[in-house]
This record gives C-alpha cells, sequence and structure tokens, in this order.
C-alpha cells in the first residue's frame, strides 16, 4: 500500500508539473522554477497528509497551509485546482485583471487560500499566530509553512522562529524548499544562509532533512513530524529549482521566467506530456 501510495502522488505531483508549465505559459507572467521544486511537498500535503474540504474552504477542521513564498503560487493554485475548490479552467486566467488567481496567493479572492503572502519573512509568523490560536481553541489542527531558502534571510523568520519554540508550538510544521537559488543568482552568494538545519536547531525547533523530491522521503518526514512533541518541526528539504524539465533546472534565470511558445512543447516533453496547442 505504500508503494502504492508513493507511485500515486508522484504521477499526480507529475500532472501537477504539467499544469504549471501551462498555466505559466498562458499568463507569460510569474514564477516557473520555484513552483516546480516546490510540487512535491505541496501534492504530498494537499493529496495525502492535509485535513481539508474543497466543498467546505472554511471547515473548522481543516489544517492551515501558509505557502510562505507567495510567488509560488502557480503551485498551490494547481493543486487547489486539481483538489476541486476551483475549476481547471480557471488556471489559464493567471495574474488577468479580473481573475481570482492573483500573482500572490490572496485570502480575499481564492477558496483554500489561508492568508495573503508573498511578502517574504511574513509568512512563518502568521502560521505561528494560526498554530497558537488553534492551540487556545483546544483544536488538534495543524498548520503546515513552506518557505524558501532565499526567504531566510529575512530576519522576520528568525524572530517567528524563536516565538515558535518558546511557546512550544508542536502543532507546526515548517518545510524549506532549499533549492540554492533566489531571483539574484546563487544564495550562498548572495547572502549565505546555511547551515539551515543547523540554524533552527539551534532556535530549538525538531529539525529533520530529506530530498524534497524523493516522495517516500517526504510522507515519512511529515509522520514523524506528526509525532514529535514539545516543539515545532522544521523540514529541510533539498530540492532543485525548476525540476523535471532539464532546461530550467538549476538556474536562476527561471526564477521568474515563464516559458515561451518555442520551450513549451519542450518542457512538456520533459514532463512525458504531449503539447495540443
Amino acid at each position: 500500500m505504500v508503494n502504492e501510495l508513493v507511485t500515486h502522488l508522484e504521477e499526480k505531483a507529475r500532472q501537477l508539473r504539467v499544469a504549471i508549465v501551462k498555466t505559466l505559459h498562458a499568463s507569460q507572467s510569474g514564477h516557473t522554477g520555484g513552483s516546480l521544486s516546490a510540487i512535491d511537498m505541496v501534492t504530498a500535503l494537499y493529496f495525502h497528509k492535509m485535513r481539508h474540504n474543497p466543498a467546505d474552504p472554511s471547515w473548522e477542521g481543516r489544517d492551515r497551509f501558509v505557502l510562505c513564498k507567495g510567488h509560488a503560487a502557480p503551485a498551490q493554485y494547481v493543486a487547489l485546482a486539481e483538489a476541486g475548490y476551483f475549476p481547471r479552467e480557471d488556471l489559464m486566467m493567471l495574474r488577468r485583471l479580473g481573475s481570482h488567481l492573483q500573482g500572490h496567493p490572496d485570502s480575499k479572492g481564492t477558496p483554500g487560500v489561508e492568508v495573503c503572502t508573498g511578502s517574504l519573512g511574513q509568512g512563518l509568523s502568521m502560521a505561528v499566530g494560526m498554530a497558537l490560536g488553534l492551540r487556545l481553541d483546544q483544536r488538534d489542527n495543524r498548520v503546515y509553512a513552506l518557505l524558501g531558502d532565499g526567504e531566510l534571510q529575512e530576519g522576520q523568520v528568525w524572530e517567528a522562529a524563536m516565538a515558535a519554540a518558546h511557546y512550544k508550538t508542536d502543532n507546526l510544521c515548517a518545510m524549506v524548499d532549499a533549492n540554492g537559488l533566489q531571483i539574484d543568482g546563487d544564495v550562498t552568494k548572495v547572502m549565505n544562509v546555511n547551515p539551515i538545519a543547523d540554524k533552527f536547531r539551534a532556535f530549538g525547533w525538531q529539525t529533520l532533512e530529506i530530498d524534497g523530491h524523493d516522495m517516500a522521503a517526504i510522507l515519512a518526514a511529515l509522520d514523524q513530524a506528526e509525532t514529535l512533541k514539545g516543539g515545532p518541526t522544521v523540514i529541510v528539504a533539498r530540492t532543485v529549482k525548476g525540476k523535471g524539465v532539464s532546461f530550467f533546472e538549476n538556474k536562476a534565470a527561471y526564477h521568474g521566467v515563464t516559458p515561451s511558445d518555442e520551450e513549451l512543447p519542450r518542457a512538456l516533453e520533459c514532463l512525458g506530456e504531449q503539447c495540443n496547442l
């Protein structure tokens, strides 16, 4: 059963990568590299780990997801559409005037989005607040926050990390999409954030390190995080920016560049999909 689940989620992630590429090509605006690097983790959350209800996005029993690296909104949008929060056809309206799918997540307009994010550094603070609020209400809901490694250059992240450990928010799990690149290039050259795991550990977090594209490892880490008590857990996931499309991979240039008309069929071929446009 475990192998079947992993295979199912791997195929789901492939399909969502296809959707990301098509969505970003249609919009000709948005962030390709970080959406593709995060999608395996997003897939594991939305289609296995998190409790949520597309028919009732405000259901009190739901777990919360905060996309701290809000520019990777296409990764969340394709998952929400696949889960049934809104029609898949809406994805083709990404970043269009009047669309509910803005360039960064908007909790006022998009079903399934918990908070507005995109100003880097603020997401973890909101996730900590959610975790504390749920605990005050004596609820067992969990909060998942997905950060980028470049985002860790923001001081507010570490204020939130300190507060999360101090208040022992063991209903909070942060995930770091550590793809090593940001808009200006190599994270270690722009402002080195390594060693990430050691930093979180020093702040009092329980720390797990995985390959962020190994679905079995992602599931095991999420399961383990749920059992760890007494404080928050962070999963540091080593990933590849642009994962799945060979000519996007490990290239900072594709941080905020979308597939061109010429690149679309090649990208889809990399993902095992034919271009029917």
